[in-house]
C-alpha cells in the first residue's frame, strides 16, 4: 500500500534505529539525559532561541506555548483552519482557560490586514486579546508558507498592540526548504515556537517548544503537570537528531513529487486543484463527480491511501518513504480513475 495519508506514517529506518539503540541516556526529569539535553540546545541554537524543551507531541508543544503566553480569560487570535483550533481537542480552553478566536485568512495564513481591529479587552466583559497564533507551513491551507515580509508585517502589528506571537512550526522544515528562510529569522518574530520531528523528518515521536529561558522553565513545570515528564528519552531524541541530519535534505524531493502529482491532478477531468497553492509536500484537491469517501475507497482498491478532507475534498501528503516508482504508480492510478 502506498500511504499518502500523512507524513506521520513513516517508520524509522535501520540507520535511525541504530542511532536510537546507541544513544546515551539518563533520567530527563532529573535533567540527566545527555542526548535530549544536547538536542534541546542544538535546536534552540539553530533557530536562535534561548532554550528548548522536548515534548511527546506537537499538540503538547503548542499548548505549552499558549499556556506560558496567556492567563485565564485571555484570547488567542488564529486562522480558522489552524491546527490548534481544529485538531487539538479544545485543549486551549480546557488546559489554559483561554478563548481561541478564529479569523478568516487566505490559504491558512493570517495577515496584518486581517488582524486589524481585532484587539479586545478594553471592557470588563471582553476577553483580553493576548496572542496571535500562526502556522507555517499550513496544514488545511494546503502546505502554503508565509513569506518573511508577511511575518514581518504581523510581527509589527503584534508589537504595536502588545501581543505575543506563537508559531506552530510543525512543518517548519518544509516551509524553510521552500522559502529558503534562515532558521534564526523565526526567533525574531515569534515569542514561542513549536517544531515537530515526527512529520516530514520521519522520527517516530517528538516535538519541541522553543522560547526564552524563562518561558521554557515554566513550560517544563507545566509539561510535568500534564503528564509529559519523561525518563530515558534520549532514545527518541537520538531519532530526532538523526532525522535533522539525514532526512531534512530529502524534503525538497518530497515537494518535487507533490508538484508532479499536482500537474496530473490538474489534467484529470474528474478532479480540480489550485496549482498555485502547491508549495510543499501537501496536496488538497477536490473530486467533482463523487463523494470524497468514495474516491478514497477507489484509490484504496488501487493500493493508494489518501484522507478525506471535506465532503468532496482529499488530501495527499508526500514523505521520504514515497519514491519515484511509487509516484509513477500513483499518477497512473489517478489518470485511470479520474480522467474521463
Amino acid at each position: 500500500m502506498i500511504d499518502l495519508r500523512s507524513d506521520t506514517v513513516t517508520t524509522p529506518t535501520p540507520q535511525m534505529r541504530k542511532a536510537m539503540a546507541e544513544a546515551e541516556v539518563g533520567d530527563d526529569v532529573f535533567r540527566e539525559d545527555p542526548t535530549v539535553n544536547a538536542l534541546e540546545e542544538k535546536v534552540a541554537n539553530m533557530f536562535g532561541f534561548e532554550a528548548g524543551l522536548f515534548t511527546p507531541s506537537g499538540t503538547m508543544a503548542n499548548q505549552l506555548s499558549i499556556n506560558v503566553l496567556t492567563g485565564q480569560g485571555d484570547e488567542v487570535l488564529i486562522e480558522e483552519t489552524g491546527h490548534i483550533f481544529n485538531y487539538e481537542s479544545t485543549a486551549a480552553s480546557h488546559l489554559s482557560s483561554v478563548l481561541l478566536r478564529p479569523l478568516q485568512g487566505v490559504k491558512g495564513k493570517l495577515s496584518a490586514d486581517v488582524l486589524k481591529d481585532t484587539i479586545r479587552g478594553q471592557k470588563e466583559w471582553e476577553p483580553r486579546t493576548q496572542v496571535v497564533a500562526l502556522e507555517n507551513s499550513t496544514n488545511k491551507g494546503g502546505g502554503c508558507c508565509y513569506t518573511e515580509q508577511e511575518f514581518a508585517a504581523i510581527s509589527s502589528f503584534a508589537t504595536q498592540n502588545g501581543l505575543a506571537i506563537h508559531l506552530d512550526g510543525a512543518r517548519i522544515w518544509n516551509a524553510m526548504t521552500t522559502t529558503q528562510t534562515e532558521p534564526t529569522f523565526f526567533s525574531r518574530i515569534a515569542d514561542t515556537m513549536s517544531v515537530c520531528f515526527s512529520k516530514g523528518l520521519g522520527a517516530p515521536v517528538g516535538s519541541m517548544i522553543l522560547s526564552s529561558q524563562k518561558n521554557i522553565t515554566e513550560a517544563r513545570r507545566m509539561r510535568k503537570m500534564w503528564g509529559g515528564g519523561m525518563r530515558q528519552i534520549g532514545l527518541l531524541a537520538a531519532a530526532a537528531d538523526y532525522a535533522i541530519e539525514h532526512h531534512l535534505p530529502k524534503l525538497k524531493k518530497d515537494h518535487q513529487r507533490a508538484q508532479e502529482l499536482a500537474k496530473v491532478i490538474n489534467q484529470c477531468s474528474g478532479l480540480s486543484i489550485d496549482l498555485e497553492s502547491v508549495e510543499t509536500n501537501i496536496l488538497i484537491f477536490n473530486v467533482k463527480e463523487m463523494a470524497a469517501e468514495e474516491a478514497v475507497e477507489q484509490l484504496a482498491d488501487e493500493g493508494i491511501q489518501v484522507v478525506p478532507f471535506g465532503p468532496k475534498t482529499l488530501r495527499a501528503t508526500f514523505h521520504f518513504q514515497i519514491d519515484d516508482d511509487d509516484l509513477a504508480t500513483v499518477k497512473e492510478a489517478f489518470e485511470k480513475l479520474f480522467n474521463g
